[in-house]
C-alpha cells in the first residue's frame, strides 16, 4: 500500500499541474477531467494517510 500511495499522490499532483495549465489555455474539458482526477486521487491519498498513517503501520 505504501508504494500505491505514493503513486496516486504523483498522479494528484500532476492533474493538479494540468488543472493549472488547461485552465490557463481556456480548455474547459480538459480542466474538468484534470480536476475530478486531482479531486479523486488526492481524496484517496489524504485518506489513506489519516487511517493508516505513513508509513502504513504493520499489523
Amino acid at each position: 500500500m505504501n508504494l500505491l500511495m505514493v503513486i496516486f499522490g504523483l498522479i494528484a499532483i500532476f492533474a493538479a499541474v494540468g488543472t493549472v495549465q488547461t485552465l490557463k489555455k481556456k480548455q474547459v474539458l480538459g480542466f474538468l477531467f484534470n480536476l475530478v482526477t486531482f479531486l479523486v486521487f488526492g481524496a484517496f491519498t489524504v485518506a489513506t494517510v489519516i487511517t493508516q498513517g505513513y508509513p502504513p503501520a504493520l499489523h
